[in-house]
């Protein structure tokens, strides 16, 4: 387990690393999305500069998976990406194949580092 999630945080960083430097220089051509509303959509995320920061936090947290530091922050940033990426793609765009991909590389990352979720995944945290 822990060599496939090692491979998998690699993965993982390796794809946000490359998708957050794209957002930024535009390297990977993209065809404009089919669907009007998903077009709507980036107008209005690009035009509000709301993209820069979500490409930002794509970069850091893959930037941080592939350094091996800081591993939870960045899959705690992930977990709110990858929550926008698929309902995008199950409400907008079809295509969700590579999102999904994502999100099981981010579960077997999870897996070895649910130890320090603990505390924010009990019912009843131990209060000071």
């Amino acid at each position: 387990m822990k060599i496939a999630s090692l491979i998998a945080r690699y993965l993982l960083g390796l794809m946000f690393t490359v998708f957050g430097l794209n957002g930024f220089f535009h390297f990977i051509p993209q065809p404009p999305p089919a669907n009007p509303l998903a077009l709507q959509f980036f107008g209005a995320v690009a035009m509000s500069h709301f993209a820069d920061f979500f490409f930002a936090v794509q970069l850091i947290a893959g930037l941080l998976l592939l350094s091996g530091f800081f591993v939870p922050l960045a899959l705690t940033l992930l977990a709110a990406e990858l929550y926008n990426i698929l309902a995008f793609h199950l409400t907008l765009s079809p295509g969700i194949g590579p999102a999904i991909f994502a999100a099981i590389l981010w579960v077997l990352v999870f897996l070895q580092y649910r130890e320090s979720f603990r505390g924010i995944l009990a019912a009843k945290p131990a209060q000071r």
